[in-house]
């Protein structure tokens, strides 16, 4: 799932202005616990993603402390736990948080400045963080679903949503956070408000969710939870990942995950059906960008040179393709398989969209015989690349995120300038593709 923000430094904010709370922030080493969210975790916006409730009745709330497991129960039927440290973060279930007031749809400032823009589980929708809030938009047919403008014009960083659920993990952004850069809060936007936070000792670089799982990245470091109880499962150190580098898939029965490894160019890649790690050195320099296949059996990776694409098998890490961008370097901003792993969408800081066919890579039809040789002896690699199948040109040096639509042999780019295209390409003659709309999401009077 591409991702793509653009992230302050800024000092946090006091995540606790009241003095008498300050107290339920602190986090401790050394000690495992877990706990429940009460009340509703999902009840989905969309009859295609079956509600996930906790119980209704008064929670009762397992943890380990020192070795010994004991019980406590929620005061009152569907409140929120106390405090329980988790492994050095704090989770801090919100039913302290007052319920944000809101602008209208109307009353959005003049100016927007756009954080952060991402693709939901099944690329059907967006999300984006801006410095009044975020709001969700349906890709086919282009439509802004729904909007949180904060009173206070508290930015958001990092949107990360459910597929099509009310559940929505948020992080702070901009100058002036909503929240603060090192939590993840918990947002129910069916109750509009967050019902749990997860707190760190350093800033969140990326968030990760799964029907199951929720998966926090930092700099070094993800942390792998539950998503029912909020337990942590797993904790994984990486090589430095200030991009919050990490991808998951999505298949039931099938749970993937890729993360940085502990050396550069290094990739680690997590199978938890079958309990196995699997390491990859992908690339001799760092890398930059990462995309699993839908079923988690491939692997696409960009080294910070972003010249060439690596696709392998995560299985056994076998090289798999070898496709080429261009000559020059580039930085890359997102990889994308198409749902059945025929097509690989990239894009860069170049302004052009590439559309690899995976399937053609290998293809003996494509070379014949004589040519073969005179690949292998004679022409350099460079000349025995593979090109992208089709193309698309946008504004270099902008940033923009490309994943493949729901009609057939369409892509959907976003930018952080607020672009919206969707295009078409040709699956046979390839070339430039066709654009079948543009829209402007921070300026929407600029489409059509």
């Amino acid at each position: 799932m591409a991702t793509v923000s653009a992230f302050s430094s800024s000092e946090w904010p006091n995540p606790n202005p009241n003095p008498s709370t300050s107290a339920n922030t602190r986090s401790e080493e050394g000690k495992e616990h877990t706990n429940s969210l009460a009340g509703d975790l999902h009840s989905g916006i969309s009859s295609g993603l079956p509600p996930i409730r906790t119980s209704s009745n008064q929670q009762r709330i397992p943890y380990i402390q020192d070795g010994k497991e004991d019980i406590h129960a929620a005061t009152q039927p569907n409140s929120a736990p106390a405090t329980v440290p988790v492994h050095g973060q704090t989770l801090i279930p919100s039913s302290n948080h007052k319920i944000p007031n809101f602008h209208s749809r109307d009353s959005s400032p003049s100016h927007l400045s756009l954080f952060h823009v991402s693709f939901n589980q099944d690329n059907g929708c967006f999300a984006c963080g801006i410095n009044q809030g975020f709001r969700i938009y349906n890709c086919d047919p282009f439509r802004e679903i729904f909007r949180r403008d904060f009173e206070n014009g508290g930015g958001i960083g990092i949107v990360e949503m459910l597929f099509r659920c009310n559940i929505l993990a948020l992080v702070g952004g901009g100058s002036q956070p909503q929240y603060p850069l090192n939590k993840v809060m918990i947002w129910d936007d069916h109750q509009g408000r967050c019902i749990g936070e997860l707190s760190f000792r350093s800033e969140v670089r990326g968030v990760r969710l799964r029907r199951d799982r929720i998966i926090v990245i930092l700099e070094q470091k993800i942390f792998v939870y539950n998503f029912t109880d909020l337990k942590l499962l797993q904790q994984i150190e990486t090589f430095a990942n200030p991009k919050g580098l990490c991808d998951v898939s999505q298949a039931s029965g099938n749970f993937v995950l890729v993360c940085l490894g502990l050396r550069k160019g290094q990739v680690r890649v997590e199978h938890y059906a079958s309990k196995r790690t699997k390491f990859i050195l992908a690339h001799d320099s760092r890398i930059a960008c990462f995309a699993l296949s839908q079923n988690g059996n491939m692997l696409a990776t960009a080294s910070n040179k972003g010249t060439l694409v690596r696709i392998f098998n995560t299985h056994d890490g076998s090289l798999l393709h070898e496709v080429r961008r261009g000559a020059d370097r580039a930085e890359i901003h997102s990889l994308a398989f198409s749902p059945t792993a025929e097509w690989l969408a990239v894009s860069s800081d170049k302004g052009t969209i590439h559309v690899f066919s995976i399937t053609s890579v290998d293809n003996p039809d494509l070379i014949t015989s004589s040519s073969r040789a005179l690949i292998k002896g004679v022409i350099p690699k460079y000349f025995s690349s593979v090109w992208s199948l089709a193309q698309f040109r946008l504004v270099e040096g902008s940033q923009y995120i490309v994943a493949f639509g729901h009609q057939k042999n369409t892509v959907v780019i976003l930018g952080l300038d607020g672009s919206f295209y969707r295009c078409q390409f040709d699956p046979k003659a390839g070339g430039e593709m066709t654009q079948l709309e543009y829209h402007n999401f921070v300026k929407p009077d600029d489409s059509f």
